[in-house]
């Protein structure tokens, strides 16, 4: 029965059949009966006509209704949700409105999926047209189709919130926290507003989408909030976001221009908006919670201090799974000592900060846990808004004891305080002074110089030595006490000092007893490289992070790939739209899983792993045009077990024109790579140390000899956490945490002196040749 219009609330009552029955909506349950039951009540809200896919695509509306009876006001559940489908939704858009009375009969009742989240009545009415009764009496007042925008919404002070009510407002923020992800598959937004009339109101908002929160910078932000239910929440009232909700947000400072900030395409914004925004700035200006002291700049920075800082990033680098750098400057100088955060220059992304290091003008932020997701994505350039960063005094782990502790900042995990971190638009109004401060130091020029990064990448090995004959003169024999080190080389020598191995001429291999002052990286698991025999190329190996991003780029409107030489099977994912396709060669059916090749398409990285538990040789890929291709190798194109296998981008020809599957006995990583046409990156160890003795020190790389070194395979430890302990545990010994260079081991080395071109220039370079740990 279509949707009939009365002229009357009256008649309404009229309209009801004798054999329903009036009942109210908080006496409705579970248990009703329906049949014979009908309900008048207020529309206070109606959404849009939308498709539901779990009814086969056919439209339905969802409305909101409440009860008006005056002896029901104190009740709880005085209003519910009204969802038609069907005609009757399309019936029921175009001839009802906010504020309409209708009068529903012969729905069904059923449990309301969205009750514990919009506080409403725990069922909810469903009505599909075939047997319904609908009418609305359209609703008298001018709210019912204004003759100007300027009336189209209204506005309740916070004083005059009522619970239970749904309602829009205008509000100053005191307090907020950028959108983190809820216990659901919500992210949630956590904030506080009041208004001239000094009442604080809470409010939290709701959305898979983060783009769909309000746009907050600070403190004194304006807030405009539609469609927002109030309750009472600890005895205060509270505001929760509901069907069809916006927000548009302001800056709070009062002279500068009022633009809405809302990522909505279509939003209401005139004259009216603009005055309230306006008196809202002029009375929040004269309130004392609006403190100028939330705005620090680093030379205002003490130690113990949390500070909101407005920054440019200048650099970044993933420290570890927990853990990334942000390098940072505001243009001011700190007055304490800054901590510089040793990272090897292939880790760093961005402009060099050599020069702004040394000036005292780069701040080091590390940035943890749920903090990790914005940063990933930030870019060098970038201008930053941090809340509650945190001042610490530490020291770095090669200073001793009696240096003086440097200034770090750290951005600890959680949201306590509005803790967190966001991007700022460079025309924001809060940038105007940031910018005129860091305009005064654009004659900064970044150079280039030999430091720690550069020598890392300096993985040559190196040329047959001039071994010095067993008469050499020594002057090293004074260094005793036991090595933690053997030596396996045949040479005939005797130990140099390290001085004197400084005054020798390349090329050279000599022996020499040393300790450990420090070595790099501190942070273990980035001395696992990826070395390129062909091209001589090494690089890091890629984080999760970046892996799981090139899966998820694969799998988006992946369809199966089509090739006559294998045979496919299909599954559904658990996300709507995305299948996972498996491909073998038709030449491999039926022999054992650890004999076959698998081509796996559609997957996650979370998925691969599971299932490379059981599949010795998964190689992900991707269709294009409904051919097979590999994806991009910056993900692994193998899986084997607990290890995964690269490519390298220069040198891999990625094909699969003519592959040929037959006559290989075993597939393992050499075989695979071979057939795919990749050309397979081994993995390396490669780490720096800084030797000292009584006489000198001396920088010298652990590359061609770290396997034999730590007695450890590197590309069994890419897939071993016992064997990367095994390497923290031995380097733990070398240098232990907080212990002096007296307290450290000698180690017996074979060193190898050897030069190599360096911008036309000759360097000089050492490495380690030749040594084992003792085992125990």
């Amino acid at each position: 029965m279509p949707v009939q219009k009365v002229n009357d609330s009256s008649d309404l009552d009229a309209k009801v059949p004798s054999h329903l029955q009036r009942t109210s909506i908080t006496s409705l349950t579970m248990t009703s009966e329906p049949s014979h039951r009908c309900v008048k009540a207020t529309v206070v809200h109606k959404g849009p006509v939308i498709s539901c896919a779990q009814k086969d695509g056919i439209e339905m509306l969802r409305a909101e209704i409440k009860e008006e009876d005056p002896l029901q006001r104190t009740a709880e559940h005085t209003s519910i949700n009204v969802i038609f489908f069907g005609t009757l939704a399309k019936d029921f858009s175009q001839s009802a409105r906010q504020g309409d009375v209708v009068l529903l009969a012969d729905f069904t009742i059923k449990k309301s999926p969205s009750f514990l989240r919009d506080k409403l009545h725990p069922c909810q009415l469903e009505m599909d047209g075939k047997d319904d009764f609908v009418y609305v009496c359209p609703s008298a007042g001018p709210s019912h189709g204004p003759s100007s925008s300027e009336a189209k919404y209204t506005y309740v002070p916070l004083n005059d919130l009522k619970p239970r009510t749904v309602v829009n407002v205008y509000g100053v923020v005191t307090f907020f926290k950028q959108p983190f992800p809820s216990k659901g598959s919500d992210y949630c937004s956590t904030l506080k507003i009041t208004d001239q009339s000094d009442v604080k109101v809470g409010c939290n908002i709701f959305s898979k989408k983060l783009e769909d929160h309000p746009i907050l910078f600070r403190v004194g932000d304006i807030i405009r909030l539609h469609r927002f239910k109030t309750d009472v929440f600890r005895d205060s009232m509270s505001l929760l976001n509901t069907f069809g909700w916006s927000t548009v947000t302001f800056d709070g400072t009062t002279d500068s221009p009022v633009v809405p900030r809302t990522s909505s395409k279509s939003f209401h914004f005139g004259e009216s908006d603009i005055r309230t925004v306006q008196e809202l700035r002029q009375w929040a200006a004269n309130q004392s919670w609006i403190s100028n002291d939330l705005k620090v700049s680093l030379s205002m920075v003490k130690p113990g201090m949390y500070f909101d800082l407005t920054c440019q990033l200048l650099a970044k680098a993933v420290m570890d799974s927990r853990c990334i750098l942000l390098k940072v400057w505001d243009g001011t100088k700190c007055q304490h000592p800054l901590l510089n955060v040793a990272v090897a220059s292939d880790a760093l992304e961005g402009e060099s900060t050599v020069v702004k290091d040394r000036m005292n003008l780069t701040a080091n932020v590390l940035v943890y846990d749920n903090h990790l997701e914005v940063a990933r994505e930030l870019k060098p350039g970038t201008f930053l808004q941090f809340y509650n960063l945190h001042a610490l005094l530490q020291r770095a782990p090669d200073q001793q004891p009696d240096q003086s502790e440097h200034l770090s900042f750290h951005l600890h995990g959680g949201t306590s305080y509005g803790r967190g971190l966001r991007s700022l638009p460079a025309e924001s109004p809060a940038l105007q002074s940031l910018k005129s401060v860091l305009e005064k130091h654009v004659d900064l020029v970044e150079y280039d110089e030999v430091n720690d990064g550069t020598l890392l990448e300096i993985w040559y090995t190196p040329p047959e030595a001039v071994v010095l004959p067993n008469d050499e003169e020594t002057d090293a024999e004074a260094d005793t006490g036991p090595s933690y080190t053997v030596r396996t080389c045949e040479h005939n020598t005797r130990r140099l000092t390290l001085a004197r191995v400084k005054r020798s001429t390349p090329p050279l291999s000599c022996h020499v007893r040393a300790r450990v002052k420090k070595y790099k990286p501190q942070q273990l698991y980035q001395c696992l490289k990826l070395f390129c025999s062909n091209c001589k190329t090494m690089e890091d190996v890629p984080d999760d992070s970046a892996v799981a991003k090139v899966f998820r780029e694969s799998a988006k409107d992946s369809q199966p790939c089509d090739e006559q030489w294998a045979a496919t099977s299909s599954a559904s994912s658990r996300e709507p739209g995305r299948t996972i396709s498996m491909h073998i060669s038709r030449d491999m059916v039926g022999e054992s899983t650890h004999m076959q090749l698998i081509f796996i398409e559609g997957t996650t990285l979370d998925e691969i792993c599971v299932l490379s538990r059981d599949y010795k040789n998964l190689v992900p890929v991707r269709s294009v045009n409904s051919r097979m291709t590999l994806m991009d190798l910056t993900a692994p194109f193998l899986f084997s077990g607990d290890k995964r296998y690269y490519g390298c981008k220069k040198c891999s020809l990625n094909t699969f024109q003519n592959p040929v599957f037959t006559g290989v006995e075993t597939w393992d990583e050499q075989a695979v790579a071979k057939a795919l046409g990749v050309q397979l990156m081994q993995y390396r160890l490669l780490i720096q140390f800084e030797l000292e003795d009584q006489t000198d020190t001396l920088e010298a790389l652990l590359w061609e000899n770290t396997e034999r070194f730590f007695h450890v395979s590197a590309v069994d430890a890419s897939g071993s956490q016992d064997l990367q302990d095994k390497i923290q545990t031995i380097m733990d010994t070398i240098q232990p945490p907080d212990s002096s260079l007296e307290e450290r081991p000698w180690l017996d080395l074979c060193l190898s002196v050897y030069s190599v071109k360096d911008d036309d220039r000759n360097k000089v370079c050492y490495q380690i040749t030749n040594t084992e740990i003792k085992e125990e």
